[in-house]
């Protein structure tokens, strides 16, 4: 089982994960062995998610959903299968744990008071004085 918070864990079973080779770094074994892990995830179907989870998981996702609901991790960062498969179900657990946090509460709009219009029209009149004062005085020969 991978546990993602108090209510939410998922069965392993549900999680499956193809090798591929790695175009990172590895030398020549990159061209030999599978370090690259596909990992797959079928967010559409998975008994695991509540309703409103998947539907942000989705979200979230974006590109990385397939149109059948299957969620595509690839992990090719580090040399070893090993690291690459603990990557992409780490990568996995973050996504649908920003997925079921609660959503933001929505801004409520506000109105600025009449003392603070009244405050900021006194900073402007006082700054525009200021700057009247800083004018050279021109005198006019008379």
């Amino acid at each position: 089982m991978i546990y993602i918070n108090y209510r939410i864990s998922i069965d392993e079973r549900e999680i499956r994960e193809d090798f591929i080779r790695s175009s990172g770094p590895g030398g020549q074994n990159v061209n030999k062995v599978a370090t690259a892990v596909q990992l797959r995830f079928d967010v559409g179907n998975s008994p695991s998610l509540p309703d409103d989870v998947r539907a942000r998981l989705i979200t979230l996702a974006g590109r990385r959903i397939t149109k059948e609901g299957e969620l595509v991790i690839k992990a090719a960062r580090f040399r070893t299968q090993e690291h690459n498969r603990r990557d992409a179900t780490e990568r996995l657990v973050d996504l649908i744990r920003k997925a079921a946090a609660p959503p933001p509460k929505p801004r409520r709009e506000t109105r600025p008071s009449k003392a603070s219009k009244e405050r900021r029209m006194d900073r402007k009149h006082r700054q525009g004085e200021l700057k009247t004062m800083r004018r050279p005085v021109i005198k006019y020969d008379e």
